[in-house]
């Protein structure tokens, strides 16, 4: 099982809620490359457009650039996963809104401070989200939106078609886009998902996504990024998978239907 985020070993401690995070794990290593700061994107997809989803952001590590995707929810708060923070400062993570460039143009912010849900475990991704507060608030215009959350308690139905978005590579391993790029895949149900990973790997706050031949995946990089369905509602949260696109083994999501009281007392 990984992440689908970029974890360069930075031995630096982060801030939730005031308290430094634990550094009992070891953050994986990660080569960088000058032109490129991250390995990851939608394996399958296509370009996406201005209009395909208007709370898009990239989050940003200072020097380093695009290290994993986000949603705007309100001017001043943006929910992406907590893997990406675990273990790291909130004083070096700023924000891009209303860009397809994930390095020029839209929206800029710096982080304040990262919130990761209490009972977030880093081994097993569960509870994989955290709320990111925003320095200079980012407005509403014709390139900038605030997303809808699903609903309480809700869970995509197997077999309905989400889309996913991020940037970086278009293939497992393979070379990185600077733009935003998209792709649709089908929910796979809870218990097909568990019978491919594990019924403990696959909790209820998580659910799956992917087509059984392999080929299209959100993969490293896209974590935090936004899983939307048909009417645009934040359904998921890219999270984590064993590798990128591979046949049977489907992009997991933390599940947003399940972590709704989090998200919104932190709002």
């Amino acid at each position: 099982m990984h992440a689908k985020s970029i974890l360069a070993a930075l031995a630096v401690p982060a801030l939730v809620y005031g308290a430094a995070i634990p550094q009992e794990q070891e953050l994986p290593e990660f080569n960088w490359d000058e032109s490129s700061p991250d390995t990851s994107d939608i394996v399958g997809g296509v370009a996406a457009s201005q209009g395909d989803f208007l709370p898009m952001v990239s989050v940003q590590l200072a020097g380093l650039g695009h290290l994993c995707g986000g949603t705007l929810l309100n001017a001043n708060t943006v929910v992406s996963a907590a893997h990406c923070y675990y273990g790291r400062t909130t004083a070096s993570f700023s924000i891009r809104a209303g860009s397809l460039n994930r390095g020029s143009g839209g929206t800029v912010s710096t982080v304040t401070s990262v919130r990761l849900h209490p009972s977030y475990n880093d081994n097993t991704s569960d509870n994989d989200i955290a709320i990111l507060k925003l320095s200079t608030p980012v407005a509403t215009s014709s390139t900038i939106g605030y997303a809808t959350l699903a609903a309480s308690g809700s869970d995509p139905a197997a077999g309905s078609t989400a889309t996913v978005l991020g940037w970086g590579d278009t293939t497992d391993g393979g070379s990185s886009s600077t733009t935003l790029r998209k792709v649709s895949v089908p929910i796979v149900s809870r218990a097909t998902c568990r019978n491919n990973y594990s019924v403990s790997a696959v909790t209820d706050r998580m659910f799956c996504a992917g087509v059984p031949e392999g080929g299209k995946d959100s993969c490293q990089g896209d974590s935090g990024g936004p899983i939307i369905s048909s009417s645009k509602q934040l359904i998921g949260i890219v999270s984590w998978g064993n590798g990128c696109a591979l046949p049977g083994q489907p992009g997991v999501y933390a599940r947003v239907g399940a972590l709704t009281s989090f998200v919104t007392s932190n709002l």
